[in-house]
């Protein structure tokens, strides 16, 4: 019974990280999509810990969902309505364009992966039991992933300092007006 119980919430919370992660790009509200992108995060979080990787679970919860999706919140609220539709008004052919390099982007990850992976799909993973451990991350980004770790760092500052930027020129504007 508990391996059934173990497959209806993976299945549940795959579901849960589909539905949010296309809820996240399909909303024409900021506000709404960023609540889309926590309920993405939750969902995650409990993929991780399906996965015995409880770290990573509390992580996901504690940074991304909360520290991470405060920030885009106040960006958001910061800017009000002026962010509720930046491309509103383009031409048809930048949706279509967009369209289309998404679809190739996803037939190009799936032939990758196809192509890398071959019949190892059939085994069984070998998971350690140290798979999530606050030492092993740690270690995979110190070393591994250093590069990685700190361009996100440096994103996410810039997307901060953008989002003051932009809310102040367009309060200048309305000023001048």
């Amino acid at each position: 019974m508990g391996n059934v119980l173990v497959w209806i919430t993976w299945f549940l919370a795959a579901a849960a990280c589909l539905g949010t992660g296309v809820a996240v790009v399909s909303m024409t509200n900021p506000f709404y999509s960023a609540l889309s992108l926590i309920g993405n995060l939750a969902s995650l979080a409990v993929l991780f810990l399906l996965l015995s990787a409880e770290f990573l679970a509390a992580a996901q919860v504690l940074v991304y969902a909360g520290a991470v999706m405060v920030m885009f919140l106040f960006v958001v609220a910061y800017l009000g309505g002026r962010a509720d539709a930046p491309w509103a008004g383009g031409p048809p052919l930048l949706r279509a364009a967009a369209v289309v390099a998404a679809v190739a982007l996803l037939v190009e990850i799936v032939v990758v992966l196809g192509l890398a992976w071959g019949d190892d799909l059939t085994d069984p993973a070998e998971v350690s039991d140290s798979f999530g451990s606050p030492a092993e991350i740690g270690e995979a980004f110190l070393t591994d992933h250093l590069l990685a770790f700190e361009i996100t760092s440096i994103v996410l500052l810039v997307a901060a300092i953008g989002g003051v930027v932009l809310g102040t020129t367009r309060e200048k504007e309305e000023e001048v007006a």
